[in-house]
């Protein structure tokens, strides 16, 4: 077969080893948190080659912000409910229910152990694949504010966002708190 017979496909081989290897990081996360398993042992899960996440990724800590990212963007889209009030309490609620699902807390533990403090090379990896990952969600959450903007409302900052709703979401389920329901309203009111 020739370069031009050949053809992508949506869905094909590459598809599959991306949620594979997703799939692999979000349950030894679960198992045994983050900074306790190696890429080999991640390949070994997925059934993939050590090199094709490496390739692929370049690193275990691009490859656990994007596994962070793709989860974030798969549960919590942005919504679109025509007042920045609904906007507010959908995502709030779309959050919470994802960070208290099956593989919530490795999420949220995935995004505390991106924030290392010490000056290794994969500390500084692990800042900058952090860094990605806030820089996404607050692109998301401004998408979200700026509408509310045109649509003339009054909106917050995307870190205040974080400072008030988020944030306290987060701590509680670190704690092994509950997220009720209206808890959560009560925190995107408070902002409001």
């Amino acid at each position: 077969m020739d370069e031009r017979q050949r053809t992508r496909r949506p869905g094909g081989r590459s598809a599959r080893v991306g949620a594979q290897v997703h799939q692999a990081v979000t349950a030894l996360i679960s198992e045994r948190g983050y900074g306790h398993f190696t890429v080999g042992e991640v390949a070994a899960r997925a059934g993939v080659a050590d090199s094709s996440i490496y390739r692929r990724w370049g690193s275990l800590e691009d490859l656990l912000s994007e596994v962070a990212l793709a989860r974030l963007n798969a549960q919590s889209p942005m919504p679109d409910t025509g007042s920045l009030s609904g906007d507010l309490h959908t995502y709030a609620a779309n959050v919470a229910r994802e960070i208290t699902g099956p593989d919530g807390l490795a999420l949220v533990r995935l995004a505390v152990a991106l924030t290392g403090t010490g000056t290794g090379q994969q500390d500084r990896l692990g800042r900058q694949a952090r860094d990605s990952l806030r820089d996404e969600r607050t692109r998301q959450l401004q998408s979200m504010l700026d509408r509310a903007v045109e649509r003339g409302e009054k909106a917050p900052a995307p870190l205040d966002v974080l400072d008030h709703v988020l944030a306290p979401m987060y701590i509680r389920v670190l704690f092994g708190m509950e997220l009720t329901p209206g808890y959560v309203d009560g925190l995107v009111d408070r902002l409001l």
